[in-house]
């Protein structure tokens, strides 16, 4: 299985990366995934989605499609 990664802003630039299709296992969490992409990555400032919806850092993958690393955000 694959997943498509997205990442935006602080979280591209980290990553290196806006989109990526990665293979991983349904009972990867989004946790292993990313620190197995980038072993130093400091995810403590960031949330993540699965398929749209928000996601906890040790939730199963699953049968999701997409992945979104979302930085924190400011409104106005």
């Amino acid at each position: 299985m694959s997943i498509t990664v997205l990442a935006f802003a602080q979280a591209r630039d980290l990553f290196g990366f806006s989109s990526r299709e990665i293979p991983c296992d349904p009972a990867e969490t989004p946790r292993e995934l990313l620190l197995r992409l980038r072993p130093d990555a400091d995810l403590s400032h960031l949330r993540v989605a699965l398929d749209c919806e928000f996601a906890a850092w040790d939730d199963a993958l699953g049968s999701a499609r997409e992945l979104a690393i979302i930085p924190p955000v400011s409104g106005g």
